[in-house]
Parts: C-alpha cells; structure tokens; sequence
C-alpha cells in the first residue's frame, strides 16, 4: 500500500473529516490515478484511505477514516447500500430521486440519479473512476433498475486529468424518460439534458413556488434561465395566468413547451389536484 505523507499541521482538516486533501498539503508520496493510498501525517500517524489523483489540486480524496477499513468491493456495495436506504427511509413521493451525493454519502466524485426504473450516474473524480465496474455492478444489483447510464462529462473530469464519458454502463434503451413530481409529469433527456437530465435538487423550490403562485394569485411569472419548464409548470398549475420562460438553449424551450402540454397547462392552464409536500 502507497503512502502519502503531509506536511506538519496540514492533517487538522483530515482530524475534522474533512475527506479532501490539496497538492499543498503533501509532503512526499504519490501513486496511479485512482489508486487507494494510505495519508499519514508528518510524525505517521494514520489519517484516512483516499483516493489518489495526480492530476488534480485536490490531490487525496478520503474513503474512510478508520485504519481497519478496506477499500475493496465490499467497501462500495455496502457504502452505496446505506445511501439508497437513506433515501428510501426519506419517502419521497417522486420517481426522481437522488440516490447518491458524492462526499456526503462517503463517495467522493459520485453522482447517481434515479429516473424511474433508469439510473444515471457521473464519475467525476479518479476514485470513482477506477472503481466504476465494481460501482456499476453495485448499483444495479442494489436498486433493481436494468439500466445505467453514464454521463461522465463534466468541466471537473478534465481538471482529474479524464476525458468525457458518456453513454449506456449497464443496459440499453430511450434516453427520453419521464419524471413525475408533485402530481405532475415532465419529460427529460438524460442523453443531452443538462447534468444528469434534470435539477432534481429544486423539487421543493418547485413546490414553494405553485404553493406562492396559488395563495398570492400571481397574475405572471418570468422564468429565467427556464431549462426544461418545471418552475413554469409549477405557476401555471398554481394559477398564474401567464409564464415567460427564457433559455439560451432551443431544445430546452421545446422540451419545457411539451411539459406544459404533458400536464395541459398550454395556453389555458387548469391546475391538477394539489400536490402534498414531500
């Protein structure tokens, strides 16, 4: 096992759990991209496991703290295991959901959404990278969906030293999915969308706003930087009388135009039943 060795009083974060360690901070040590190393501070004492990354000013990415752990494929099935469970214990009333949350979940570089019976999943960090088979394998064993998709392109991959990747880990199908959330029904591209094919993280902005649009009588909304329309379905099904949504991207506008109609709030909108919080 490869050692990395900081340098004197750079282990305070590493104490405080903090899971990065930056290229300042080391003082000798290294590895392969990804490789699971062993971070001492300078008088050797034991820190964490992470992840090496040579590339990157976050040189160190921790995967546990506790010395007996080993970083194996049991380590990634069962730390994937408490994180699905978590979001099952939330009850989300949604098909869209956000199984995993990179370092907030103890896998530093992961994201994993869950879009009905799809999974999409971004490997951003070296970590995870190396990891991705065992990873994949987890995640359908875990959920049950057939399908994964990677959508591995993001900005943060290039300063891992990575190149973009996309496309089908694990089964095949329509990268055109539907996502139901409060009641109501929107499409998305997880292909060609933005991140992962929606902002899952907004859902009770989303909420808040039909619940403001419906006891404030907003007569009209201006939804900037729109995406797909979900704020637009939102006042509209809350009672707004008229929506303006902008977006730099033309599909998007399409895309946020075919919500409208999934929940026919077109040019007359009449409001679903109420959603309940969730």
């Amino acid at each position: 096992m490869k050692t990395i060795r900081l340098r004197a009083g750079k282990e305070r974060s590493l104490l405080r759990r903090h899971p990065w360690v930056f290229d300042g901070a080391v003082a000798k040590g290294g590895g392969d991209a990804g490789e699971t190393v062993r971070v001492e501070s300078d008088e050797g004492q034991f820190l964490a496991w992470g992840a090496f990354s040579p590339a990157s000013r976050i040189r160190v990415r921790a995967w546990s703290f506790d010395e007996a752990q080993r970083i194996d494929a049991a380590f990634f099935r069962d730390t994937l295991a408490r994180a699905i469970a978590l979001r099952e214990r939330l009850g989300i009333e949604s098909n869209g959901i956000r199984l995993v949350h990179g370092e907030s979940d103890g896998l530093p570089g992961l994201i994993v959404d869950r879009y009905g019976d799809t999974l999409v999943a971004q490997f951003t960090a070296c970590g995870v990278e190396r990891w991705k088979a065992v990873i994949a394998d987890a995640l359908i064993e875990l959920t049950g969906c057939p399908r994964l998709y990677e959508r591995s392109d993001t900005s943060s991959r290039k300063l891992e030293g990575l190149p973009d990747a996309t496309g089908w880990l694990r089964g095949s199908g329509e990268t055109s999915l539907e996502l139901l959330e409060h009641g109501w029904r929107l499409g998305l591209d997880i292909a060609h969308g933005h991140k992962t094919g929606y902002y899952l993280d907004q859902r009770d902005s989303r909420l808040a706003l039909y619940q403001y649009t419906k006891r404030l009588g907003f007569a009209q909304v201006l939804n900037c930087f729109s995406y797909t329309g979900g704020f637009s379905v939102a006042a509209l099904a809350g009672g707004a009388g008229h929506v303006t949504s902008i977006d730099s991207s033309g599909p998007a506008l399409e895309q946020a135009r075919a919500n409208l109609l999934r929940n026919g709030l077109d040019l007359a909108p009449s409001a679903p039943p109420a959603p309940t919080r969730t």
